[in-house]
């Protein structure tokens, strides 16, 4: 925790190799629907059952930024950056099989990486991430560098 009380890791107290596993979450219709009115996103493979059916998924499946926006705020729930965070510097990510409606998600972060900045006060962290199904399958995986607080300045 950080001198404000709030929960946070500081770039020192990352460990390369590091894991965490966030809580699960369901993929829900309202999610699916409520994520195609904000993106204006209503391709039928998220909308149109019939259609969806004759695809190779077989059904409807979730938006692909949906999945990684839920699982971005799976990774919030862990508070590891809650008062530590500066930055994201971006995400890279590999679709690796499709998310339906009912699917339970579950995200497994790895840290990769560390490397010092120019500035004293902040360090970059390389997060590695799997989205996990129910089934144990990775859905998604990718890494995102991550630029964190400092404890020593």
């Amino acid at each position: 925790m950080d001198d404000k009380g709030l929960p946070g890791k500081f770039y020192e107290e990352f460990t390369i190799g590091e894991e965490f596993t966030t809580p699960s979450r369901t993929i829900t219709e309202a999610d699916v629907v409520n994520f195609a009115g904000i993106s204006g996103d209503f391709h039928p493979l998220h909308m149109d059952e019939t259609y969806a059916q004759k695809s190779i998924h077989k059904g409807r499946i979730a938006h692909g930024s949906l999945v990684i926006t839920i699982a971005t705020g799976l990774l919030a729930r862990l508070g590891l950056w809650e008062s530590t965070a500066v930055a994201n510097l971006g995400y890279e990510w590999k679709f690796q099989k499709a998310v339906k409606i009912g699917d339970t998600i579950t995200v497994k972060l790895s840290i990769v990486d560390k490397k010092e900045t120019k500035k004293k006060e902040t360090g970059i962290i390389q997060r590695g991430i799997k989205i996990i199904n129910q089934n144990g399958e990775t859905v998604v995986s990718g890494g995102s560098p991550f630029l964190v607080k400092r404890k020593i300045v």
